[in-house]
């Protein structure tokens, strides 16, 4: 099966032209359903390393599974700063066709004058393509630019059903692209998949679930990892969830509660207030880091409308999504922030260090 992309975790690459971009643009301001936005105009000309190769990603609103995207990557530290999407907060990782980059070679990486930009495709030679303007207008849906009604923004996320197809549950080849991409090394692999055959066997109703989660933490607590990640919370579902009141601001640090902490604080289905305490925030349980930023309000993807947080969610410096335990959707790239209640963390002193995420990620591989 033919690799989804010619680029590979590592390298390094240059964002195209705003010229050279346009014209792989429809006049909607997309290339194969997904949107460029005018928030990745800035990075044209710049060049970046290549984070993972984006041959799937999640889209949470619309099931569990894991989606495959063509010919797209993820580059190191671009996110979208939401400014052309309402003040949207959710610091999403931008998906970026190889149609819009050029790989950078040795000599052109060491500072050698770039050579000019040309046409990505063939596909696009003469191609008209579409205006700035056209881009900024695909910002919203043609609804609301017909209605004065509320807003209903058009984003890459909001856009990943069009944009991707769904991956069959029993598709290997995914876990083969990860591994040949260098999204993932071989190690983390492997480690990952006995884990899944030891949940299996774990929740499979044999009289051995207690036992074998016993088991997984003391063998955990002796190489200083991660706890078992699918536990139950303490509280009954339907009933009031605790909450604490820290008003934490950006750059402070916090320490993450332990797991057994965090457990007494949600209910029977892992939410405390309508916010879910994940498997995949567990890893980071007990670790010290700083506070990125308090969201207020998010694209919500399935809908296209903004979405304004009634309580108290933070997201922390470092602190993503790394996909370690998702069922159909292992590694996926996408490195989502976690939401944080308040409750779920301390602060501490301004001489405590602080963990690093991808030391962490590091490690779990």
């Amino acid at each position: 099966m033919k690799a989804s992309s010619v680029f590979r975790a590592g390298e390094w690459v240059e964002v195209r032209s705003k010229e050279d971009i346009l014209r792989t643009l429809d006049n909607r301001g997309q290339l194969e359903e997904l949107p460029f936005m005018p928030e990745m105009f800035e990075f044209c000309g710049q060049r970046f390393r290549v984070f993972k190769r984006a041959h799937k990603t999640c889209d949470p609103p619309n099931g569990f599974g894991g989606r495959r995207m063509l010919h797209a990557v993820h580059l190191e530290g671009v996110r979208c700063d939401g400014k052309a999407h309402g003040g949207c907060e959710a610091r999403c990782l931008v998906f970026w066709k190889e149609a819009w980059l050029k790989k950078v070679d040795d000599e052109t990486e060491s500072g050698a004058k770039p050579q000019q930009a040309s046409i990505p495709d063939a596909r696009f030679e003469g191609r008209r393509g579409c205006t700035e303007s056209d881009v900024v207008a695909g910002t919203r849906s043609r609804d609301d630019r017909e209605n004065s009604g509320e807003q209903i923004f058009i984003c890459q996320s909001s856009q990943l059903s069009q944009a991707t197809q769904p991956i069959q549950k029993w598709d290997l080849y995914q876990y083969a692209e990860d591994y040949l991409s260098g999204n993932v090394p071989l190690l983390s692999l492997l480690t990952t998949f006995l884990l899944f055959v030891y949940r299996e066997i774990e929740s499979a109703g044999l009289g051995l679930g207690s036992a074998l989660r016993w088991v997984y933490d003391i063998i955990q607590r002796l190489y200083g990892g991660t706890p078992y990640p699918w536990r139950i919370g303490k509280i009954a579902a339907g009933a009031t969830t605790p909450s604490a009141k820290l008003d934490l601001q950006p750059g402070e640090l916090v320490r993450i509660r332990n797991y057994n902490e965090i457990l007494p604080t949600v209910n029977e289905n892992g939410y405390n207030r309508g916010m879910s305490f994940d498997p995949e925030m567990v890893p980071y349980c007990g670790r010290t880091y700083r506070v990125l930023a308090r969201i207020n309000q998010i694209i919500n993807e399935k809908t296209g409308k903004m979405q304004r947080f009634k309580n108290e969610c933070i997201v922390l410096d470092g602190v993503v999504c790394m996909a370690c335990y998702a069922r159909y959707r292992r590694f996926c790239p996408r490195s989502i922030y976690p939401y944080w209640r308040e409750i779920w963390l301390e602060r501490v002193g301004p001489n405590t260090s602080s963990s690093n995420g991808a030391d962490l990620a590091a490690a779990r591989r």
